[in-house]
């Protein structure tokens, strides 16, 4: 099974204010916020999301791609990827597998909860 294309971007931050109003500037809109500084950001014309997430200073920032698959039980990992780990429930809800590219780089795959209703 393919998947659907980038569904959105997980972006680390050591500033979720100064983050957020930069993407704010770029016609982002906060979606919701969490009560631990993070929160996912639309833009009004559509595209992917973008989850802002504020990490302690001394922790190394990274930006990763999430791709979205409709059957976390039909996926297929590329041969060139590693499993990082494998499906896992989330607390957003959803599963989620990550993966790194053949350069090291992170790469999330998101599928819905078994018996999740899906949006067409």
């Amino acid at each position: 099974m393919k998947t659907e294309g980038i569904e959105g971007f997980l972006i680390e931050t050591h500033n979720w204010g100064k983050t957020v109003a930069f993407w704010q500037g770029l016609g982002y809109e906060i979606q919701f916020e969490t009560d631990h500084h993070s929160g996912e950001l639309r833009h009004a014309s559509g595209g992917p999301y973008l989850f802002i997430a504020e990490r302690p200073v001394d922790q190394p920032l990274h930006i990763v791609p999430a791709v979205a698959v409709k059957d976390a039980s039909q996926f297929v990992p590329p041969s060139s990827a590693t499993v990082l780990h494998p499906f896992e429930e989330q607390h957003w809800p959803a599963l989620q597998m990550m993966l790194a590219d053949p350069d090291g780089r992170q790469v999330g795959v998101n599928a819905p909860l078994p018996g999740a209703k899906q949006a067409d």
